[in-house]
This record gives C-alpha cells, sequence and structure tokens, in this order.
C-alpha cells in the first residue's frame, strides 16, 4: 500500500556526494550563477531560469505549484565539491494513482557527465518506490534533447512513445515530447541495483 506524497514535508533527499533540500525562495542566490553565464541550460525546456528575472520568476512558479500540491522541488548539492549544482523536482503527483513525474531537472556545465545526475535519481527513486511505495514514474523531455534522453535510458527508464506537438517550449517552438517511465516491479528487479553500482563508480 503506498503512502502520500505530503507536500508540508520539508523533504531531503542525500546520499555520500548529493543533497537535495526543498526549493527555496532566496535560493536565487544560490543559483544566480547558472542563471547569469550559462542561459543555455534550458535551451530544450518548458520554463527558462535564464537571467535574474527568469530565474525569481522560476523559483516563485515553483513554490506556488508546490503551495499547490502541484509538485515539489529542489535544490541540488553536489557534497563533492561543496557547491549548489542545479534543480530538479517531482511533479504531476497522483496519491490516488500512486504516480509521479520526475524532471525539470538541470544542473551548471561543470557537474554535468560527473555522475551527480546518477547519485540524485538514486535518491529519488528510492524515495518513490521505497519510501512512498508509488508504483510508477514518469519522466519526458523534448525529442531533441537526445543528451537528457540518453541519460534516462541509461539509468534504467524504459521509452513508451512520443507525445506529439504536446507542449510549448521556452523559446517559443511546440515541441514533441519523448515519455519513458519506471515501474516498481523494475525498481525492485533491475534498476536499483544497476543505478547503485553506477553510483559507487563515481
Amino acid at each position: 500500500m503506498s503512502l502520500s506524497f505530503l507536500f508540508t514535508d520539508e523533504i531531503v533527499l542525500e546520499d555520500e556526494r548529493v543533497k537535495l533540500r526543498s526549493l527555496q525562495a532566496d535560493d536565487d542566490l544560490n543559483l544566480r550563477f547558472f542563471s547569469q553565464y550559462e542561459p543555455e541550460l534550458w535551451k530544450y525546456s518548458i520554463q527558462s531560469a535564464a537571467g535574474e528575472a527568469n530565474l525569481k520568476q522560476y523559483i516563485s512558479n515553483a513554490l506556488a505549484d508546490r503551495h499547490a500540491n502541484h509538485s515539489y522541488s529542489f535544490i541540488v548539492y553536489d557534497k563533492k565539491l561543496h557547491e549548489f549544482a542545479g534543480c530538479t523536482r517531482f511533479y504531476d503527483i497522483q496519491n490516488t494513482h500512486a504516480t509521479l513525474q520526475l524532471g525539470y531537472t538541470w544542473y551548471g556545465k561543470k557537474f554535468q557527465g560527473t555522475g551527480l545526475n546518477q547519485h540524485c535519481k538514486y535518491v529519488m527513486l528510492a524515495f518513490v518506490f521505497d519510501t512512498l511505495q508509488f508504483e510508477r514514474v514518469e519522466a519526458r523531455a523534448d525529442i531533441l534533447n537526445e543528451q537528457s534522453i540518453a541519460a534516462m535510458k541509461k539509468i534504467g527508464f524504459i521509452t513508451e512513445g512520443v507525445l506529439r506537438n504536446n507542449a510549448l517550449s521556452a523559446n517559443g517552438y511546440r515541441r514533441d515530447s519523448m515519455v519513458l517511465s519506471i515501474l516498481k516491479n523494475e525498481w525492485i528487479n533491475r534498476v536499483k541495483e544497476k543505478l547503485m553500482c553506477m553510483c559507487k563508480l563515481t
């Protein structure tokens, strides 16, 4: 039997490499560098945080969605480098159906390809499947975002198909979205152990 996701909880997810805590209004100070100097991080995103005004609006929207019980955003801290690295979130959280989506994930360039994402995904998926006992985690990406899709497949997400012309990107074009997922039995039988091994190598 699954538990309900409690939006009022101050959730902290961490292992030896990464710490995820709830995004706060003043975290624009911790993320400002990326917003100012790496605007291309949001090339494929539905919402951009490039530039100070967009970053503040990004955080404000994330906090409003949490208050409305729609999503729960985290700031990502790299414990190895002792620096904030980016953001990620749970969204479309459906307690009745024991499902949610994982996404809105971005990291600064220096953190990409370091194994940090694998640790983030491990602590998030472990929380969803082992703690909440949810049945399904879904992820979506712009079909043009080959790097993100490849990273999800490497972790163990299974491709389900493409939603055609389903969302408006921050850059103003209509995007097709690749849909991928992990089910609880897949997490138990193969993904958890595989991801644990991947984390040990980074």
